[in-house]
């Protein structure tokens, strides 16, 4: 028997399969949030790995952005409580975890047992937010895929002062008409990010070991630069993107063995 977790964010949806012993047997993401067919797709690879394999769904549990809205049945569980089950699953050793998400930027806090001491989260605004790097990403008109990659490549780090969104975008295109490299510029982009993320970590009080979960950690620009904002390692964990799915798929094998089982 198999349990299903799916992470139903704004830009990606993400699926996780887990088996009686919590071993992670199956992943898949795609890179439509909610709204879309990204639900639906994710669903139909991990019901057909199932099928191929031989092995029942057990329970279903979805996270994230979109959760409301999934159609598919099973129970719902908030995105916050997900990521610290996933990550503390990955990395037992995690207290402090950075979710840089489409839409929104969390820190979260934990105890040495996983449970949540505390968490922050800031929604009012997409300056520190993965949708702002995706911003950056086109004003500048270079494949998000690419940006960590060529953030390492930067000589220098060129400065973006402006905090709003508007603003930077329009900061960045005047230094790309100075001549700016582009490396230089993601570099700065990044660093943007960085100063936003770790001002909202240190509000809920920062503890070693610290992580960062969701599709973002795939950035190694944004891992550089926000150890340096940090002055500390940030750890990352090859699983890192599918946290938030992982932790409900957890979450949904803890309630069937509870008695509380639901066939998918």
């Amino acid at each position: 028997m198999v349990f299903f977790g799916i992470d139903i964010g704004s830009t990606a949806t993400k699926g996780t399969l887990v088996n009686h012993n919590g071993d992670i047997v199956y992943t898949t993401v795609e890179a439509i949030g909610t709204g879309t067919k990204g639900s639906a797709r994710v669903t139909e690879r991990v019901q057909e790995f199932a099928a191929q394999q031989g092995v029942s769904i057990q329970m279903t549990m979805a996270t994230g952005y979109g959760r409301f809205s999934y159609v598919e049945g099973g129970l719902q569980k908030s995105e916050i409580s997900c990521h610290a089950k996933g990550m503390f699953y990955l990395l037992p050793n995690v207290r402090t975890i950075i979710d840089i998400g489409g839409q929104d930027v969390k820190a979260i806090r934990l105890n040495n047992k996983g449970q949540i001491v505390n968490f922050v989260m800031n929604d009012k605004c997409a300056a520190g937010t993965g949708r702002f790097i995706e911003t950056m990403a086109k004003v500048i008109d270079v494949p998000l895929a690419q940006f960590g990659d060529l953030a390492v490549q930067a000589v220098s780090v060129a400065s973006i002062s402006s905090t709003c969104t508007v603003f930077a975008e329009s900061e960045v295109v005047s230094k790309m008409s100075t001549g700016i490299s582009i490396p230089n510029l993601i570099a700065g982009i990044h660093a943007s990010v960085a100063r936003r993320v770790v001002g909202l970590v240190r509000r809920n009080g920062i503890e070693p070991d610290i992580a960062l979960s969701g599709g973002v950690s795939l950035n190694m620009g944004i891992v550089t630069a926000l150890e340096e904002e940090l002055h500390a390692p940030l750890f990352v964990s090859p699983f890192s993107q599918v946290a938030g799915s992982l932790g409900a798929a957890l979450y949904a094998k803890e309630l069937f063995e509870k008695g509380n089982g639901k066939t998918l």
